[in-house]
């Protein structure tokens, strides 16, 4: 929900900003420290949240229609619904400020092609938007020809840069990824549970920063209510820094866009 963020909200940001730039290391020692205990709550929260999504969201039979960030959507069974959930919009808004003209831009984790189609519409000359899901691939094909973007923006099923041409590069890479660990129920839960450890999203940061163009960036949007420390670990193995770009409040959490640079 919109509106001026509160100073225990600026201190959790803070925090999050530093944890996530830290080393593999203390990022470790850190999650060592009864972190667990203190996020009984949150955690308590959040399975209150995902069962409620995953039964009424994420486990729809029926393809629907809807309007997001000023874009027509055809959302299939098994997609992430960016009407729903916020964390699509917001970044989609953010994309739309950063300057794309004539980049070459991925976006991993497309869901409907939401953020691929942001950044053809702010001026990338061409974006790859991967899924593993092949109804999120289709979708973003199927979206990109009715929102007049086709010529510029590509869909592929891949498991991470697995499946994308080997020599290609990019400028900027964009990801939404699952928020959260543990074992997805479905191929739709995929959006939300990354399995332990972040397993099925661990190697996306080295694959990145392979993918990257000499001074090219990644931007990646997270909750508060991720693992920041596991996050942190991840990016910092693959040689990132992690530096915050925007923020927003929701009332309980906060969505957090990182830009990750080699250094």
């Amino acid at each position: 929900m919109p509106g001026a963020t509160s100073n225990a909200t600026k201190s959790l940001v803070g925090r999050a900003r530093a944890r996530i730039a830290i080393s593999a290391e203390t990022t470790n020692e850190f999650s060592q420290s009864g972190a667990s205990q203190r996020r009984r709550p949150q955690q308590l929260l959040d399975q209150a949240i995902h069962f409620l999504s995953h039964r009424f969201i994420l486990s729809r039979r029926r393809t629907t229609v809807s309007r997001a960030a000023g874009l027509r959507l055809t959302v299939p069974p098994t997609v992430f619904h960016p009407r729903y959930f916020l964390t699509s919009e917001f970044f989609a808004a953010f994309i739309a400020g950063l300057d794309l003209a004539g980049k070459r831009v991925a976006d991993m984790g497309t869901g409907t092609g939401i953020l691929a189609l942001a950044a053809a519409r702010a001026g990338a000359a061409s974006v790859v938007a991967i899924d593993i899901n092949p109804n999120a691939a289709w979708a973003a094909a199927e979206n990109a020809a009715a929102n007049g973007l086709e010529t510029r923006v590509t869909a592929v099923c891949s498991d991470l840069f697995s499946g994308v041409a080997p020599d290609a590069v990019f400028d900027v890479i964009l990801s939404n990824p699952p928020f959260f660990v543990g074992e997805p129920l479905d191929l739709a839960d995929r959006a939300w549970h990354a399995g332990a450890g972040y397993r099925d999203i661990a190697p996306l940061f080295e694959q990145a920063r392979e993918r990257l163009a000499p001074g090219g960036s990644m931007y990646m949007v997270l909750s508060s209510h991720a693992d920041l420390d596991l996050f942190g670990a991840m990016i910092g193995r693959a040689g990132f820094r992690a530096h915050l770009a925007a923020q927003r409040s929701i009332v309980i959490e906060t969505l957090i866009v990182y830009e990750l640079r080699p250094g």
